[in-house]
């Protein structure tokens, strides 16, 4: 009697690999998402690739997003959206657009919170997370968040200038918006966040504003990821690629990124006199392009005797708690740095 199974395993076996994944590609090719959360997964799948160049910018600033399999969490956002307000800008700059979350008009004493939006430096607009919105209705804090001009249009000295005046007009009307000048912090996701270190250094340097805390989620932190310095393996994969890095970073500076050309003290990972700058939160998820240069800046500020807490998530990828926001490490991430800027504004 011929042994069926022997004689296929046999033919099989003399049979290379590439030639059966082309037979059967779904049940050959390795998952390109093993290593992600699997509460992660779904919403990826859905996610096209993130492609930007100078070619396609305004096609990606103005690409349509895709609707969750499951609504996001509630928040206050749909019943009292923010509203918008001009303030001045820099001397010599233009005015400023924020829209702004007010948690408790008319209550005196409490903190206020700058919000800094991502898009890789060259897309995006003001917005306010539903969380924070949530905490700020909770806790009464007004939120601000800033329409800064965009790169290659505009370079970093004309982004923080419009960060920075954000930052002063709500210092120096401090009394007038009932905040107190000693709870005020700033934050912002992925470029948002390198924007915030970039504004936290700059709120150091000129020592009009002392900031009480700085919240940075997976922030853009260094322009040599993914350029001069390879990604580590495993990372930039999903969502903001080492291409995609190149390209946002080279807008924002004017010059290639990871160059000597690179101006001095403009970008934070470059940084070495970090000392004296406000506590912060830091977050990423291990497949983030950003892993390696978000521990090196912890460890950083942690060397310069500056408080730091550093959530890194296994198996989430770059801006992962937006795109799965109920996957249960998203929402624990979400609710550690929700704690930890209320207590550093309680």
């Amino acid at each position: 009697m011929i042994d069926r199974r022997g004689l296929i395993a046999g033919a099989l076996a003399a049979v290379p690999m590439a030639k059966l994944a082309a037979l059967a590609p779904d049940r050959f090719a390795p998952d390109r998402f093993a290593a992600v959360d699997p509460e992660m997964v779904a919403e990826l799948r859905r996610r096209p690739e993130m492609t930007v160049t100078a070619a396609n910018l305004d096609a990606f600033r103005h690409r349509r997003g895709v609707a969750p399999l499951r609504p996001p969490p509630p928040s206050p956002l749909s019943a009292k959206p923010p509203v918008e307000r001009i303030v001045p800008g820099l001397p010599g700059q233009p005015a400023v657009r924020t829209v702004q979350y007010d948690g408790a008009p008319g209550r005196k004493g409490r903190g206020a919170v700058v919000w800094i939006h991502g898009g890789g430096y060259v897309s995006g607009g003001a917005s306010i997370p539903g969380a924070l919105a949530a905490a700020a209705e909770a806790h009464g804090w007004l939120i601000v968040s800033v329409d800064y001009r965009l790169a290659p249009e505009a370079r970093q000295p004309q982004s923080l200038a419009d960060n920075y005046a954000a930052l002063r007009w709500v210092h120096d009307h401090a009394a007038e918006l009932g905040i107190d000048r000693t709870r005020i912090a700033i934050g912002g996701g992925s470029a948002g966040g390198g924007h915030a270190a970039m504004l936290a250094l700059a709120a150091r340097d000129r020592g009009e504003v002392r900031l009480a805390y700085q919240v940075l989620i997976y922030p853009m932190l260094d322009d040599r990821t993914g350029s001069t310095r390879a990604a580590r393996p495993g990372t930039g994969e999903f969502i903001w690629t080492p291409a995609a890095n190149r390209f946002g970073w080279t807008a924002l500076l004017g010059v290639p990124a990871g160059s000597a050309r690179v101006p001095a003290n403009v970008v934070p990972a470059r940084r070495a006199d970090l000392a004296g700058l406000p506590p912060a939160f830091i977050g990423v998820g291990t497949l983030d392009l950003f892993l390696d240069e978000d521990l090196a800046y912890a460890g950083a500020l942690t060397a310069a005797g500056v408080s730091v807490d550093l959530a890194v998530v296994p198996g989430a990828y770059h801006a992962f708690d937006g795109v799965a926001p109920w996957a249960r490490a998203s929402q624990a991430f979400t609710a550690r740095w929700i704690d930890d800027l209320t207590r550093a504004l309680s």
